[in-house]
């Protein structure tokens, strides 16, 4: 069906890709930006005006790293580490079944459309493997709220015990017999799982694509990489997973392999333009050079990497070495929120923890690209979104210049950044469609979601119960084992294993 094309007359637009906001009018055509032309320069007369007086347009923000699978787990978390947040993903993000993969990305989209976040990179857990119908299922929950999404199962051969080498030893008896009984599927159950979902994803590629998230270095043996590696080379699907978030896993990608997990991914074929790296915090230099080299991005996620303790990633050293940087907020559990505003001020802040000097900070120019060019590209969907220019979707967000946030208006960019936390959004268009209006999904029933999604957390909650009480017991000694390694009380002897 045409679309009546769309006259957005009198705003202030937001431009990240200049780094600059100006007066400009907008022409929205079949959802997409046909123009962009001086205020009240002539636009056709069959188009539908669409008032922006008092209004910053700016694109919808793009999350390079999420999880909807843990969007049911807002709460959960206490004083946990990475490795603590890992050892209880059982009980956290496990027992749902197929109707959760759509309720939980609902929920998901509701929160990002809520907060101006237009498309996400979602990497999806099923235990013990993924399940073609269960990446349907989440892509279409999205396709439904009407953003955009890159759907990724995460996949793992080896348990996170098993993973962390000498820590599954270092347990008593009892607590290794619990462990054992939670295992993950093989390599080849795995694979073919993810072979049919890519052969027969049944969504417009445009809105919702799938991809591979092979979750962390140390949790796939050497196999299952390549095999995921010749997935996504004969599909042409983006790959992504968590690279370097603590340094447990710098310190044990190095006892395994005998070198750094960016230089083992690199090893064996990994690395490329497609491949988005999270979190990045235990990069040193050679790591940075070889992803900029390989044409990498990063997902950098400062909620989450402070949350769980896992430390400050030198993003300004990332964007020196010629990295591609994008935004995340990771899931709901160890970030949360799904807010990339919160995500763009801490973004900001911490770099000024990395130098002296301010000409060494990031900008909220930068991080205002990062939120949006730079996680388009971490997606692969920057010929679509992310910015705001002729023939790009017109995935929009309208903030109300009256509000605290920008009064008085001093500079629309900086308080954009430091200011706002999403309270003045007015409307969220997605393709040139309005999704949110006046705080109001448009797409969503949000009571009813909100009271399915409170019925499903009880009774996933209540019927995971009794693992949850087994990895209780057990977290103290994983906790000993963890902290003492990163403390260098516990030293790994080098064994590179495939």
């Amino acid at each position: 069906m045409i679309q009546r094309p769309l006259a957005i007359r009198g705003g202030l637009v937001a431009f990240p890709s200049e780094g600059e906001v100006r007066a400009a009018d907008l022409l929205i055509q079949d959802g997409r930006i046909a123009a962009i032309v001086a205020p009240g320069a002539a636009l056709p007369e069959e188009a539908e005006l669409v008032g922006a007086n008092d209004r910053l347009i700016m694109p919808g923000l793009v999350n390079a790293h999420t999880h909807s699978h843990l969007a049911i787990a807002k709460g959960v978390s206490r004083a946990w580490t990475l490795e603590l947040h890992l050892h209880n993903g059982p009980w956290t993000g496990g027992g749902q079944n197929l109707a959760d993969r759509h309720l939980l990305a609902q929920a998901s989209a509701a929160e990002m459309l809520l907060k101006g976040c237009t498309a996400c990179y979602d990497l999806v857990l099923e235990l013990p493997h993924p399940s073609p119908d269960g990446m349907f299922a989440t892509a279409a929950g999205y396709l439904d709220a009407g953003m955009r999404a890159v759907v990724a199962p995460m996949l793992a051969d080896r348990t996170f015990w098993q993973a962390i080498p000498g820590l599954r030893d270092a347990l008593p008896d009892h607590a290794r017999a619990e462990i054992d009984t939670i295992r993950m599927a093989g390599v080849d159950a795995n694979l073919e799982a993810c072979e049919r979902m890519l052969r027969e994803w049944p969504h417009d590629r445009s809105w919702v694509r799938p991809g591979l998230a092979p979750t962390i270095p140390l949790h796939c043996s050497d196999a299952f990489w390549t095999g995921a590696r010749a997935l996504a080379n004969a599909h042409g699907a983006p790959m992504h997973a968590h690279l370097a978030e603590s340094k447990i896993q710098a310190i044990a990608g190095r006892a395994r392999y005998g070198m750094s997990l960016t230089a083992h991914l690199d090893a064996l074929g990994i690395l490329g333009p497609d491949f988005t790296a999270a979190h990045g915090i235990w990069l040193d230099d050679a790591d940075l050079e070889l992803l900029a080299r390989r044409g990498c991005s990063v997902a950098h996620n400062p909620s989450s990497n402070f949350r769980l303790g896992s430390g400050i990633a030198n993003v300004p050293a990332m964007v020196a070495a010629g990295v591609r940087v994008g935004l995340g907020s990771d899931a709901c559990s160890c970030s949360d929120h799904q807010n990339l505003f919160e995500v763009m001020r801490l973004a900001c802040y911490l770099s000024r923890t990395a130098s002296f000097d301010p000409d060494d900070w990031l900008s909220p120019r930068d991080v205002f690209e990062m939120a949006t060019c730079g996680s388009a590209r971490a997606l692969g969907l920057h010929e679509i979104t992310g910015d705001i220019r002729p023939g790009l979707a017109a995935d929009l967000v309208f903030l109300d210049l009256g509000s605290v946030n920008f009064t008085p208006l001093n500079d629309p960019l900086y308080q954009l950044v430091f200011a706002e936390e999403g309270r003045s959004i007015t409307r969220v268009m997605v393709g040139g469609r309005t999704v949110v209006e006046d705080g109001r999904l448009t797409t969503i029933d949000y009571p009813a979601l909100r009271a399915r999604l409170n019925d499903r957390a009880r009774e996933i909650f209540a019927a995971n119960a009794p693992r949850k009480e087994m990895l209780a017991a057990i977290e103290p000694f994983v906790k000993h084992f963890c902290v003492g390694l990163a403390q260098g009380r516990i030293e790994l002897a080098e064994s590179v294993a495939p």
